[in-house]
């Protein structure tokens, strides 16, 4: 099941007496289990009809005991079981019995980041139970989960305001949430955001940073380069991080430049790169500052790069610089 389809269920105040949430996005799925929470018990009620587990913890017997115990002066009761990955094959084959005749006064919740669909017990659960997988959002989804987040406030940006905080934020959806809160905050009783909003309440992160930083290599601005370069490690960002971003940026630049040589439309560009078309003239203006040759040696100068940050005993912002350098001069060789 999806998200947006189990929030209907959840709406319905129908909660399944089997769920497993599970996936990689944990700040949705953390949401959802205190929607269940909040669905299921009375404030009242949880200190004597809610019990938490861990996989790694606590043996299958203690959590099915717990299914087991009636709900004390209310109608349901839940059990959750936190890092269900953790659990053995052998672990999860003891829920076997109880799968086939769960107690309706109790809600038996699994959370964990992923699923063995191979399993007796997840294929026995999709018969009985609901399972919902909470993925995590492409780049092009990230605006509309942002939209929605500011609607719940009664507010809304203008369309160079989301864009910039797009770029400013990235894609950690708890990072988002937070500094929407503050965004929100700092509007009052105003409904639209706009840039000077977001400019005076979030600042530069990574994102931006990495943007501007290919920005200047691609100009053959060194100075400029290194700045920002800079900038970003004194901001605490990991150097290996900030090569992750780079590659990341490199290979979005080369497929932009490939699929406009394939001469392929806005929207056809943006869905197969993923990204939200906000961001997709920034790219191609980029793309075209490097040609198919620069693009391989800017890999070839990464992988180095890579390998030497992991191995040596060198300094990593000076393995950075070298590498801003590197990228700078094969395109002035070319």
């Amino acid at each position: 099941m999806k998200p947006s389809e189990f929030q209907r269920v959840l709406e319905s105040a129908q909660v399944p007496n089997l769920l497993f949430l599970h996936g990689e996005e944990t700040f949705l799925l953390e949401r959802a289990y205190h929607e269940v929470v909040e669905k299921v018990l009375d404030v009242q009620g949880r200190d004597f009809n809610f019990e938490v587990f861990t996989g790694r913890e606590t043996s299958p017997e203690t959590i099915l005991d717990a299914c087991r115990t009636l709900p004390v002066f209310a109608a349901r009761r839940l059990v959750v079981v936190k890092d269900a990955h953790l659990l053995t094959a052998v672990d999860l084959a003891r829920f076997l019995p109880y799968l086939k005749d769960p107690v309706p006064e109790t809600v038996l919740l699994f959370m964990g980041r992923g699923i063995d669909g191979r399993l007796s017990f997840f294929r026995d659960f999709k018969k009985k139970g609901t399972l919902v997988e909470f993925r995590r959002l492409y780049d092009n989804q990230v605006p509309t989960f942002i939209k929605e987040q500011v609607r719940i406030n009664g507010k809304s940006f203008t369309e160079d305001a989301l864009a910039l905080f797009c770029r400013r934020m990235g894609s950690d959806l708890g990072e988002i949430q937070a500094e929407l809160n503050k965004l929100c905050t700092y509007v009052d009783e105003r409904t639209l955001i706009d840039v000077e909003d977001v400019r005076q309440i979030i600042s530069d992160t990574r994102a931006e940073s990495v943007f501007d930083l290919i920005n200047a290599i691609g100009r053959r601005r060194p100075a400029e380069a290194l700045r920002l370069l800079g900038r970003m490690l004194d901001d605490g960002e990991p150097p290996l991080r900030i090569l992750t971003m780079v590659v990341r940026h490199f290979r979005q630049l080369w497929q932009a430049a490939e699929l406009l040589k394939l001469g392929a439309e806005r929207g056809e560009m943006a869905r197969r790169m993923r990204i939200n078309p906000y961001f997709l003239d920034g790219l191609l203006t980029q793309s075209k500052r490097f040609n198919a040759t620069e693009y391989r040696k800017a890999f070839t100068v990464c992988l180095q790069a890579d390998l030497a940050l992991k191995s040596s005993g060198g300094d990593p912002g000076a393995l950075m610089e070298q590498l801003v350098l590197a990228l700078i001069q094969e395109g002035e060789r070319q």
